[in-house]
């Protein structure tokens, strides 16, 4: 997306010392008394999820902050550790290994690709600390044997069902699929033919592709050879642009819903309005509703100078959301019983607060609180995942612009 950071290993640098700062800077609030709880910030700063890694380290950044300078999590300040994993699932077991048997960190937040968190699940869980993640891989949740690994952004089988439900609003009548291969976009093309069948539709045509191909003429062909009215798009940003120029050259008359991730702005620039109108992306939508929001914003915007991009607020909030459980699991408590307070902090009934010192000025009264969140209200499932409110947004004269919030049918 336009006005983006995307980091090289100098601007990791630079964000990383940050980190560093910001937690040695006792005179700028209450001092904490407890020891320093290690937090590992594993970030996508290079590689496919370059685009978000940055912004997602920065707002960790200002959660530390805001933690610290009230004191601590049940009087622990974070100690943040920050590594690159490159959005490759090998260099992120490199990283989390130096983190987890290096470092001894105690929860690692950040995590943004959902090979990396497959990659790095074992390792964390094998030393039974905290996971935190915008992942979308369904398997994740029934990976995650001991409720360690939790989810800040909808898993793919919610989304697929998501585009099920808005492409039947919108009355389209013959989907196509054009599924990238691997488990996560898999699973959000499966779920999409699942729940349109579900709903008593057809596919036209289901087709999976390999990636990393300078054409994918040939598949597309396919799909379109069924005179599909709208195809759903389980692709990332760098196949979806050649995917979308090559579809425009056919001629052929056909509308597409894609996650918001892959058909990005940026996406649209590079494309222009030619091509990209009238295409609907779907993402989670940030609570603007919420004051965690508002105070997450002004902070984001006071510190970089830009507008916050769409998983920035979900590392805000497991920054924020680990410090609430941790003040209720108390000074002494280990990740696993850090853990089992999470629900606990965020889901309802409970008196709704929308930041870290609110939360635990009630939790010190002995009341019971409900963390509503900036990127959603946050109300975990039994597998560690959230189902937040979905914006639904079209290309219209070149640029992305939200038409409608939806929430996900029962």
């Amino acid at each position: 997306m336009s006005g983006y950071l995307v980091a090289n290993r100098r601007q990791f640098g630079k964000l990383a010392a940050g980190l560093a700062l910001s937690t040695a800077l006792p005179g700028l609030g209450v001092a904490a008394t407890g020891e320093p709880f290690k937090l590992g910030a594993l970030n996508s700063i290079t590689g496919a999820g370059g685009v978000y890694g940055p912004g997602m380290l920065e707002a960790i950044q200002i959660a530390v902050a805001e933690v610290n300078n009230a004191g601590g999590a049940a009087g622990r300040p974070f100690q943040v550790f920050a590594e690159d994993d490159q959005t490759k699932p090998d260099a992120a077991v490199l990283a989390v290994k130096k983190l987890v048997d290096i470092t001894r960190v105690e929860a690692v937040v950040g995590i943004w690709s959902s090979s990396v968190q497959l990659a790095t699940l074992p390792i964390t869980n094998a030393a039974e600390i905290l996971s935190l993640n915008t992942c979308g891989a369904p398997e994740i949740e029934t990976e995650d044997k001991l409720d360690l690994v939790w989810q800040f952004y909808a898993s793919n089988a919610i989304i697929g069902r998501a585009f099920a439900q808005i492409a039947r609003a919108r009355g389209f009548k013959r989907p196509g699929i054009l599924a990238y291969n691997n488990s996560t976009m898999l699973a959000q093309a499966n779920y999409f033919k699942k729940a349109w069948e579900d709903g008593g539709g057809e596919i036209a045509e289901f087709v999976v592709y390999e990636p990393n191909q300078t054409s994918y003429r040939t598949e597309l062909d396919r799909v379109l050879s069924k005179n599909p009215d709208i195809v759903s798009l389980s692709s990332y940003s760098p196949d979806v642009t050649i995917l979308l120029k090559e579809w425009y050259q056919t001629g052929q008359e056909c509308k597409f819903i894609a996650p918001g991730y892959s058909v990005t702005q940026a996406v649209g620039d590079t494309l222009g309005p030619d091509i990209t109108s009238g295409i609907i992306t779907v993402s989670n939508v940030p609570a603007s509703a919420n004051e965690a929001y508002q105070v997450f914003v002004d902070a984001f915007k006071a510190k970089t100078g830009r507008e916050p991009e769409m998983f920035a607020a979900a590392a805000y909030d497991m920054v924020i959301t680990l410090a609430l459980a941790m003040e209720l699991a108390g000074p002494d408590a280990k990740s696993p019983e850090i853990a089992s307070k999470i629900r606990s902090v965020t889901n309802a009934p409970g008196t709704k607060v929308s930041t870290f010192v609110e939360g635990r000025d009630l939790i010190k009264k002995g009341e019971e609180i409900d963390y509503e969140g900036a990127s959603s209200s946050l109300e975990f499932g039994s597998f560690g995942n959230t189902t937040p409110d979905f914006g639904v947004f079209e290309f219209v004269d070149g640029k992305v612009v939200l038409k409608d919030v939806m929430k996900l049918e029962a």
